[in-house]
């Protein structure tokens, strides 16, 4: 959509202020609401800077130093979205039904999946730079 200025209304930085004010409140009640969420970023918190600290003093490259770190944001990403899946199932029914139970089983292994890729990427990583 254009104003009359001709600038595109997705390009204002009150839409782009905004949409941070949004993001924030997800992650605020990401933290309020969701335990899983405050142990992986308490997980995340320790893991983040133990990559940046291994890249300055050890023979970790940046390279594989961003690799930790985003297979660390990647669980806080994906526990966000299962998180958000979890909300709408139980926003539209309280009731139990095999597509509510799917629905969150699923987002539940994507979760799982990420944790997996976390391991397996700092394993192989620290095999690499300390065996």
């Amino acid at each position: 959509m254009k104003r009359g200025d001709g600038r595109s209304s997705a390009l204002r930085v009150g839409r782009i202020w905004t949409a941070t004010g949004y993001s924030l409140e997800g992650l605020r009640a990401a933290y309020r609401q969701e335990a899983a969420f405050r142990q992986e970023l308490f997980l995340a918190s320790l893991m983040i800077p133990l990559a940046f600290a291994l890249a300055l003093w050890s023979a970790l490259t940046w390279t594989q130093c961003a690799l930790l770190i985003g297979s660390v944001l990647l669980v806080l990403v994906t526990e966000l979205l299962n998180s958000a899946i979890e909300t709408v199932v139980d926003r539209v029914s309280e009731d139990r039904h095999a597509l509510s139970k799917r629905a969150k089983d699923t987002g539940s292994a994507a979760v799982f999946v990420a944790l997996l890729n976390c391991g397996v990427v700092w394993v192989l990583i620290l095999l690499d730079v300390f065996v």
